[in-house]
C-alpha cells in the first residue's frame, strides 16, 4: 500500500493492532485485491469503508471515523456484526445482495451515532459496491458514505425559504465545490445543466483533455469528447439515467489523452434537483486508475503464462496458502482427480483428497507450513478406481518478510516403477537360479534406458535448436538471396562504371547506370514491402477503382501464370471505391497469383473476382476481430494442391515457407495480411487438401468517389533556385548530405548544413534568410519533427520537407504533417527532390 499520511489518525490504529491474530491475517500476506481497495479507501477524501472476509472485517478512513464518533477505533479492525450488532438486521441483505455481485445504494439513511455519550441522528448516502479478489469473486464490499444530514436541513430550509433562500444554497454548493477541487487525489467537477455550464478543476480538465483556462466556460459535451470513442456512449446513457431517475452516477471508462495515451477513471456523482423536482446541478469526482489497470494487466497476463506452462508439464503441480486452499493448479489434477484448474480453486487439501488421506499427510503438511521441505511416497486413488504410487514433494514458499505464506505441491505418478519393481522382488523369490542372469539383463535393459534417454534429449535440444533457427535460415534463403543479387547489379555496375571512366569510355557507361538504377530500385521495392510487413512504412493512400487496377494488371498476370493456367476475371458491377495504396495492393495480388501458380504445377483454373459486401463480424473467419460496415472483397481462387490444416494454421507466420529454400522467404502471406490490417480491412484464408485455395481480400468501402487521376506530367529538367533562395539542410548521413548539398548547389540555391538538431537551431535563430528548412526525420538526439517545431517559433511561416527511410512516426501522416510541411521517403531520385523543393518554395507565393 502507498504511504498514508503522517498525520493520519488511522495510521496509528494499524500500527497499534495485532493483525496476526485477526481474520485477515498478517498485513504481508494480504492479497493485491485487499491491499489496493485498502489504498483507495485511505487516500479518499470521502468517507469510505471496506469490508473484507467471510466476517466482513471493518476497515475505514479518518473521514468515515469522524462519522462514527464514539465507535472510533473500537469498531476498527472487527467484523462488522460484532462492531456494528444494531444495523445487523438492516444491513445484512444489502451485504448478501452485494456479495452476489450486485451494487446497492441507500439514500438519506438515518444512523444513530453516539457522540461524546450522547446519541445523535446522522443522515447518510451510502453506496455498497463488490471488491473481486484476483480470482474474479467477491470478497468484500466498499462502502462510500456521503453525510446528507446539511442536505436535509437545507431541503427544508427550501420548504419554506424564498428564492433568495436558493440562491444561499448554491453560494454553499460552489464553496464545498471549490473545497473538493483543492485535493490532488481527485478530479471535480460542477454541472450546472439549466445553463449546460460544466466548471470542473484543473485537475479534472486536464484528464479529459481540455484547456484548465476553460475549466468554467464549457458545456459538457467539450469533456466528453475527451473519453474514449467506444465508452463515450455509455458515459452519456448513465448521465442520462442518472439524471431522470435519480440514481447514484458511478463509471468506470477510458481517456483518449492528446498524445494517444489511456487513461482510466472511476467517476461518481449524484444530480440534485430543486424543490419542483426539476434536475439542477451535476457534482461528482473522479479517480485516476491507471496505475491499478496496468498492475492488474501484467499480473493477468503472468499469471496467464504460468499456467501456460505448468499446464504444459505431466508432473502435478499447485501451491496452496497458509488455509492449505488450492491457489494455483495445472491441468494433470484433471487427470488424476478429475478438477480443472477452476474448480479445484479455493479448495481445501482435506477437501479434494478426503479425510483418510489427509490424516496420512497431516505431518509433512505442518513442517511444509513451519518451513520445512519434505519429500515422502504415498498410496493415492485415482479416479480410474485404480491406486497410483506418488512420491510428493512440498517446497515452502516464502513472502517478502521471510515469513512461510504456503507452500508448493509437486507430485509424480510412481506406480510404474513401483511395478517394475514389485515384478524384480517377484521373480527373485519364484527363480533364484536366473537372478544373476535376470540382473544382468535388467542393468543391459536400464544401460540401454539411459542411453536412448540421453539420445532422445540430445534430438529434442536439436530439434529446438533447429525451430529457432529455421526462421533465420528461410530469411536468409530468400531475403539475403534476393539482396545479394541486387548488390551484385549495383558493386557491379559502379565498377565497370569506373574502369570505363578511368579508361576514358565515359561516354559508355549509361547502361551501366541504368542497370544500378534498375537493381537499387528493386531493393527500395523489398525494403518497402519488408516495412510493410513490419506494418513501419506508411501507405500511400489514394482512392482508387479496385477494378480498373485488377484489369491493367491483367496482362502482367497472364504472364505470370503461364499458358498451362487458365485465367479469368469476374468483376462485380458498380463496385464501391476504396482508399489505399495502389502499389501495395497491386503486389499483394501479384503474391496471391504466384502462390496459386505455384500450387497447380500441371495447371487449373485461377480465378480473380471482385465483389461489394457487407461484414458484421461472424460472416469470414479472420486472425483480428472484424469491424462491422460495407467492404470491396477482392478474392483470388485456384484448384490446385491445396492446404493441410497443418500448413494452414501456419499460413500467416513470419518466415513459414513450404518451398525449398532460397525459393520463398515466407513472407508473402504475411506481409498481405500487414497491409490489409493498415488498410483497416481484413484477410481470410480457405484451402482444402486436393481441391484448392481462396484467399479473400476485404478492403473498408470509401464512401466518396475516387476522383479523376490527373495525368502524369511530362518529365522535365530539375528546377533552379531563383537568386538569393536558400535552402537549411540538416542531415546526419555524411553521403546522403553530399549528394543533397551537390544538387542544391547545382540549382542555384545557398545551401546551408547541419549535422544535427542543436547546429540547426544555431542558424534558425541567426538573421540569416533561410527559404526552406530539409531535415531527415531520424536524427540522432532531437528528431526532425521536434526540430520543425523549434524552428517555427523562430520562423513561424518556415516550410519543412522531411527526408525518411523509416517511418515509424509518419504511418498516419494526418497529425504528423502540419500546414507548409511535406514528407519524401528515402530511396529518392534527386529529379523528385528538387521537383519538391521548388514546389514548396514557390507555395504561397
Amino acid at each position: 500500500m502507498n504511504a498514508i499520511p503522517a498525520s493520519s489518525d488511522i495510521q496509528q490504529v494499524i500500527a497499534r493492532l495485532d493483525w496476526t491474530s485477526s481474520p485477515l491475517g498478517a498485513i504481508e500476506t494480504w492479497p493485491q485485491s485487499l491491499r489496493t481497495a485498502v489504498d483507495i479507501m485511505l487516500h479518499s477524501p470521502m468517507p469510505m469503508a471496506v469490508l473484507w472476509g467471510p466476517q466482513l472485517t471493518h476497515l475505514y478512513n479518518d473521514a468515515y471515523a469522524r462519522l462514527v464518533g464514539d465507535k472510533h477505533p473500537r469498531a476498527f479492525g472487527q467484523p462488522t456484526h460484532t462492531a456494528w450488532p444494531e444495523l445487523r438486521e438492516m444491513a445484512e441483505g444489502i451485504y448478501h445482495s452485494v456479495l452476489q455481485g450486485s451494487m446497492r445504494t441507500c439514500r438519506d439513511q438515518q444512523w444513530r451515532m453516539p457522540f461524546s455519550g450522547r446519541l445523535c441522528d446522522v443522515w447518510l448516502d451510502l453506496t455498497y459496491s463488490p471488491v473481486h479478489d484476483e480470482s474474479g469473486s467477491v470478497a468484500g464490499i466498499l462502502i462510500t458514505a456521503i453525510e446528507t444530514s446539511e442536505r436535509r436541513r437545507l431541503a427544508q430550509e427550501f420548504e419554506r425559504r424564498s428564492e433568495a433562500s436558493l440562491k444561499a444554497q448554491q453560494e454553499s454548493e460552489e464553496r464545498l465545490q471549490l473545497a473538493l477541487a483543492a485535493t490532488d487525489a481527485l478530479g471535480t467537477w460542477d454541472w450546472d445543466i439549466r445553463e449546460d455550464r460544466f466548471i470542473a478543476d484543473a485537475h479534472f480538465a486536464l484528464l479529459h483533455g481540455v484547456d484548465p483556462n476553460l475549466s468554467r466556460q464549457l458545456p459538457i459535451n467539450a469533456y466528453l469528447e475527451g473519453v474514449h470513442p467506444e465508452d463515450r456512449a455509455m458515459v452519456a446513457h448513465s448521465i442520462k439515467h442518472c439524471i431522470t431517475h435519480g440514481t447514484e452516477y458511478a463509471e468506470e471508462y477510458r481517456l483518449l489523452q492528446p498524445d494517444g495515451e489511456l487513461r482510466w477513471v472511476f467517476v461518481r456523482g449524484r444530480c440534485y434537483k430543486d424543490r419542483h423536482g426539476r434536475p439542477k446541478r451535476f457534482l461528482g469526482a473522479a479517480l485516476d486508475l491507471t496505475e491499478r489497470k496496468r498492475t492488474e494487466h501484467a499480473l493477468r497476463q503472468s499469471q496467464t503464462e504460468l499456467q501456460l506452462i505448468i499446464n504444459a508439464m505431466p508432473v502435478l503441480i499447485s501451491y496452496v496458502d497458509r488455509e492449505e486452499r488450492f491457489r494455483l493448479n495445472n491441468s494433470a489434477y484433471l487427470n488424476w482427480y478429475g478438477l480443472t484448474p477452476q474448480e479445484l480453486y479455493g479448495k481445501t487439501i482435506r477437501e479434494v483428497i478426503g479425510e483418510e488421506a489427509y490424516a496420512a499427510r497431516a505431518e509433512q503438511i505442518a513442517d511444509a507450513l513451519a518451513g520445512k521441505p519434505c519429500s515422502f511416497t504415498v498410496e493415492s486413488a485415482h479416479r480410474d478406481g485404480r491406486p497410483r504410487h506418488a512420491l510428493i514433494n512440498y517446497l515452502p514458499r516464502r513472502g517478502g518478510d521471510g515469513a512461510v505464506n504456503g507452500f508448493y505441491i509437486f507430485v509424480i505418478d510412481e506406480t510404474d516403477r513401483k511395478k517394475t519393481e514389485e515384478a524384480l522382488r517377484n521373480l527373485n523369490e519364484t527363480l533364484e537360479e536366473r537372478v544373476i542372469a535376470r540382473t544382468q539383463q535388467l542393468a543391459e535393459a536400464n544401460h540401454r534406458l539411459q542411453s536412448e534417454m540421453f539420445e532422445r534429449e540430445r534430438a529434442e535440444e536439436a530439434l529446438r535448436h533447429a525451430q529457432k533457427m529455421e526462421a533465420v535460415g528461410q530469411l536468409t534463403g530468400g531475403i539475403a538471396h534476393d539482396f545479394n543479387n541486387m548488390l551484385t547489379g549495383i558493386l557491379g555496375s559502379l565498377d565497370l562504371m569506373q574502369r570505363y571512366i578511368a579508361s576514358g569510355r565515359a561516354a559508355e557507361i549509361g547502361r551501366f547506370t541504368e542497370a544500378a538504377i534498375s537493381s537499387a530500385n528493386r531493393a527500395a521495392a523489398l525494403t518497402h514491402r519488408l516495412l510493410a510487413f513490419s506494418r513501419r512504412q506508411s501507405l500511400d493512400r489514394k482512392p482508387l477503382d479496385a477494378n480498373a487496377l485488377v484489369h491493367s494488371l491483367e496482362d502482367l498476370l497472364s504472364r505470370t501464370t503461364g499458358d498451362h493456367i487458365v485465367l479469368r476475371l469476374q468483376m462485380a458491377g458498380e463496385l464501391w471505391p476504396v482508399s489505399t495504396d495502389a502499389s501495395q495492393l497491386e503486389n499483394a495480388l501479384l503474391n496471391l497469383v504466384i502462390n496459386a501458380r505455384d500450387a497447380m504445377p500441371d495447371g487449373g483454373e485461377l480465378t480473380i473476382e471482385t465483389a461489394n459486401v457487407y461484414l458484421d463480424g461472424h460472416d469470414i473467419n479472420t486472425l483480428e476481430p472484424v469491424k462491422a460496415g460495407d467492404y470491396v472483397m477482392i478474392a483470388v481462387r485456384d484448384n490446385g494442391s491445396g492446404m493441410t490444416p497443418a500448413v494452414l494454421a501456419k499460413a500467416f507466420d513470419p518466415f513459414f515457407t513450404t518451398k525449398p529454400i532460397g525459393q520463398g522467404t515466407g513472407l508473402g502471406l504475411s506481409m498481405i495480411y500487414g497491409f490489409a490490417q493498415q488498410s483497416g480491412g481484413h484477410l481470410s484464408l480457405d484451402s482444402v487438401p486436393g481441391q484448392g485455395t481462396r484467399v479473400q481480400l476485404y478492403l473498408p468501402r470509401l464512401h466518396v468517389a475516387p476522383a479523376e487521376q490527373a495525368a502524369e506530367p511530362a518529365t522535365t529538367d530539375a528546377p533552379a533556385a531563383n537568386a538569393g533562395e536558400t535552402v537549411l539542410l540538416v542531415e546526419d548521413e555524411p553521403a546522403v548530405r553530399m549528394l543533397v548539398l551537390d544538387l542544391l548547389h547545382a540549382l542555384g540555391y545557398t545551401a546551408l548544413e547541419a549535422e544535427e538538431a542543436k547546429q540547426a537551431i544555431a542558424l534558425l535563430e541567426s538573421r540569416q534568410r533561410i527559404d526552406l528548412l530539409v531535415t531527415d526525420v531520424g536524427l540522432p538526439g532531437m528528431n526532425g519533427r521536434q526540430l520543425a517545431e523549434i524552428a517555427r517559433q523562430h520562423r513561424p511561416d518556415l516550410k519543412v520537407l522531411f527526408m525518411t527511410g523509416y517511418a515509424q512516426k509518419a504511418t498516419e501522416r494526418q497529425g504528423f504533417l502540419d500546414q507548409g510541411m511535406d514528407m519524401v521517403a528515402k530511396p529518392f531520385t534527386l529529379d523528385l527532390l528538387a521537383t519538391k523543393i521548388r514546389a514548396m518554395i514557390n507555395h504561397g507565393k
